[in-house]
């Protein structure tokens, strides 16, 4: 019993109108602004003649003008689905229209971002590149100041060793030194 009252039309109709909006969607939408065309004025129009000539020439007349009211009908259909088309084909033109100015800004946008970290780069390529010239100049005075300290020793040394070369030594002491290394040739 339960199961047919929850089957039953009015139910379903009623459990529908709390299911569904009062704003109409986009499918429906059409059904609140569709203008639909005045009643056909051949609709109770026909008196029927007594003479079958007149009854059929009076029948060709209004099929005529029926003929000619939906030729109008179309026409009027075929302009209307023209605009459609044509609005959406604006719409789609100027959707498109959009999507190219998005992408081209963002193309520019991301050339930009390029451009600048191309110019960090170069900005941190030349700071490096400073950064290694002058650890060269650095080396390049610690070795000049190696390289002099070791002439001032050479020097030293030379000047030491030609100061002892210009002492005298005694004949006796030359003798001595002379066997010495003879003697003891492990110090030459």
């Amino acid at each position: 019993m339960a199961s047919s009252a929850r089957s039953s039309p009015l139910y379903r109709a009623l459990l529908r109108s709390f299911s569904t909006t009062t704003r109409p969607s986009h499918h429906n939408s059409h059904h609140h602004t569709h203008r639909y065309t005045e009643p056909s004025s051949f609709i109770g129009s026909w008196d029927a003649p007594s003479n079958p000539r007149e009854a059929e020439a009076k029948l060709a007349q209004l099929r005529r003008d029926y003929a000619k009211q939906v030729k109008e009908i179309r026409k009027e259909y075929i302009k209307e689905v023209e605009l459609m088309r044509l609005e959406k084909l604006r719409k789609d033109e100027a959707r498109k229209e959009a999507l190219r100015v998005q992408n081209e800004e963002r193309k520019r946008l991301k050339a930009e971002a390029a451009k600048v970290r191309a110019q960090q780069r170069q900005i941190e390529e030349e700071e490096f590149r400073q950064t290694l010239l002058k650890e060269r100049a650095e080396k390049l005075v610690n070795w000049k100041m190696k390289e002099m300290l070791r002439e001032e020793k050479k020097k030293e040394k030379n000047e030491l060793l030609r100061r002892k070369s210009s002492l005298w030594i005694d004949e006796p002491e030359l003798e001595k030194k002379v066997l010495e290394a003879i003697v003891d040739s492990k110090h030459l």
